[in-house]
Parts: structure tokens; sequence; C-alpha cells
């Protein structure tokens, strides 16, 4: 159970610091939001409060399982902007290395999902 919670501690840390990147840094996420989405500035700020939460709410037992989740949900809407990071190397002609790598983190959201769906279980209910 060890191994566990230090994953889901882990995977807390990552979904806090990579809600905190889209206020400290949102020129990042603002570049490759897909034109289709409305109010970019408010999508990026909303997903980093999102992440902030999930990841704050995978270490309260109570809502581990809403924030887990939250979190896959979270995961699966924003891959459109990964995909339009993927698009935006292409139009910029980046060399064939970095857009290997873009290419690399669209099945690494798969490894995501795994993640936040493993360290998210709903607590044990007590048999009376």
């Amino acid at each position: 159970m060890g191994d566990l919670t230090a994953g889901r501690a882990l995977c807390a840390l990552f979904f806090v610091a990579a809600g905190i990147g889209h206020f400290v840094m949102p020129g990042f996420y603002l570049a490759m939001m897909p034109a289709w989405v409305p109010a970019h500035l408010a999508m990026v700020q909303v997903s980093g409060v999102a992440e902030i939460a999930g990841g704050v709410g995978l270490l309260i037992p109570r809502l581990r399982r809403a924030a887990g989740l939250g979190l896959m949900a979270l995961l699966l809407a924003v891959f459109p902007a990964n995909i339009q990071m993927l698009l935006n190397a292409r139009a910029a002609a980046l060399p064939f290395s970095k857009e290997l790598l873009l290419w690399a983190r669209l099945p690494l959201q798969l490894l995501f999902l795994w993640w936040v769906w493993r360290v998210s279980p709903a607590p044990a209910r007590a048999w009376r």
C-alpha cells in the first residue's frame, strides 16, 4: 500500500504543479489552444484550477474518487490541445526530433489516465 500512497502523492504533486503552471506561464498553454475553443485565457485558467483541485482532491480520501474522475475527464478534454501542439510544430517546420516528442506525448495521455485511475480508488466501505 505504501507504493500506492507514494504514487498518489506524486500524481497529486504533478497535477498541482501543472495547474500552477497555467497561471505562471499562461502563454505556453494559450499557444496550444485550438482556434475553435472559446475564451482561451478563461479556459486555461479553468483547467489550471481543475488540475490544482484534482491534485489536492487525490489526497483527501472522501474526495479521492471524484477527484480522479474529474482529472480523467480533464485529460480527455485537453487532448485536442495536445493535437494542436503537434499541428503548430508541423506548421512551424520544427525539427523532426521535436515533432517526434509531440507525437510521443499523445499516447502518454493514456498513461496519465491509467495513473490517475490507479491512484484514485473509491474508499473502502465498512460492512455493517
